[in-house]
């Protein structure tokens, strides 16, 4: 692993992966308050990883669009599918091509999967559900350079950045305001309408990606504010988990309320893009402590996230026939082991192979001179 990884951003992922795991335990195997108020809030894993990729493309981007190669909209794209598709082609085709994997839940059509818009309306219950954020975060990544990209071209205006940053949380809150009261109060099936039409909605759950992207936009282009921001990271690291603390505090005592629906995703947005601040803050007790296997966890996160869930639901069932229960801590231990090691082979025979083909072909998302243009420069 690289000695330039980033140990507060790894503490954070595994951190991140670690939530979602234990929260689909609960959810999908044992259907039991497990591992207490960790396993229910869990879901919140999801949105710690959107801050992180709000964070990573957007520096990567910013970065590019400030180079005097720019930003190339080929490479960067190249970067991204080498990056997520080879994975998640993989697990989809498992789903399809192995019925036992999938269990009895229900396939959405192919091509919804493979266009990335199956949390379109998703029906809870759907196999190769949790696909749903990877679909919001693709649309992301296809979505932000181009914007990136326009902005450059009309004067690259930070005011007009912030602007339509603040203006899509605006948006966030009034759509979820909006939803809420249209498809939840008073509805027979508010619980079902909520995760169709609001959890995984593109449109009410991008308040952490642009999180991490104001932290970006404001390392970039900001960096007087940024330096004496950084200067503080301990402290901005406490802030981080109080404001954390509150809006899980929120989610646990009301989840599927008016007020956690509408101002809790901001709310977590700003208590994590606070420790991404902290995280990368040079001095800060998160930037410098390394805590054992965050990193190799958080570099097998992705693949760790596609194959957890229907890993322990089979592993489970294979472990119930034998007489261990799944809240027993034997089975706890295997399925979560089992759930790593599984990762840890999906990033080695896929992801890695992929990912040298990537940095050998597509090593960066600069814009390249023509060879003339490289001579004249000579």
């Amino acid at each position: 692993m690289s000695s330039a990884r980033i140990h507060g951003l790894d503490t954070l992922r595994a951190i991140a992966v670690t939530l979602v795991v234990l929260h689909h335990y609960v959810l999908f195997v044992t259907d039991r308050p497990t591992f207490g108020w960790v396993g229910q809030i869990g879901w919140a894993g999801v949105d710690l990883f959107f801050a992180l990729s709000g964070y990573l493309i957007g520096n990567q981007i910013f970065k590019a669009v400030r180079s005097s190669e720019g930003l190339s909209l080929p490479r960067f794209y190249a970067r991204r599918l080498l990056r997520t598709l080879p994975n998640y082609w993989f697990v989809l085709a498992l789903y399809f091509l192995w019925p036992a994997f999938r269990g009895e839940a229900p396939l959405l059509p192919l091509w919804k999967y493979l266009s990335f818009i199956q949390n379109h309306h998703l029906e809870p219950g759907s196999a190769f559900s949790h696909s749903w954020s990877l679909a919001i975060e693709e649309q992301f990544y296809m979505l932000l350079p181009a914007l990136a990209l326009l902005g450059a071209a009309f004067g690259r205006s930070l005011r007009l950045a912030w602007f339509a940053i603040a203006l899509a949380f605006g948006a966030g809150v009034l759509t979820r305001a909006w939803l809420w009261q249209d498809v939840v109060e008073g509805e027979r099936y508010w619980m079902h309408h909520y995760y169709k039409y609001i959890y995984y909605s593109s449109f009410c759950r991008f308040d952490e990606l642009l999180a991490g992207v104001s932290v970006a936009l404001l390392r970039n282009y900001h960096p007087q504010a940024w330096g004496r921001l950084t200067r503080h990271g301990n402290l901005l690291g406490l802030a981080g988990l109080a404001v954390t603390g509150i809006a899980f505090w929120w989610f646990l005592a009301d989840h599927y309320g008016q007020g956690p629906t509408v101002f809790g995703f901001p709310l977590l947005a700003l208590g994590f893009s606070l420790l991404i601040v902290a995280a990368v803050s040079p001095g800060s007790l998160l930037c410098a402590l390394r805590v054992p296997g965050a990193g190799a966890v958080a570099l097998w996160s992705y693949a760790i996230y596609l194959l957890h869930k229907q890993v322990c639901v089979m592993g489970a069932a294979w472990l119930a026939r034998h007489g261990v229960h799944a809240e027993s801590p034997t089975a706890i231990a295997a399925l979560l082991a089992l759930s790593v090691l599984t990762g840890w082979l999906l990033y080695r025979l896929v992801e890695s192979p992929f990912m040298a083909l990537r940095e050998r072909y597509v090593p960066d998302n600069a814009a390249r001179r023509g060879a003339g243009d490289a001579m004249t420069h000579a």
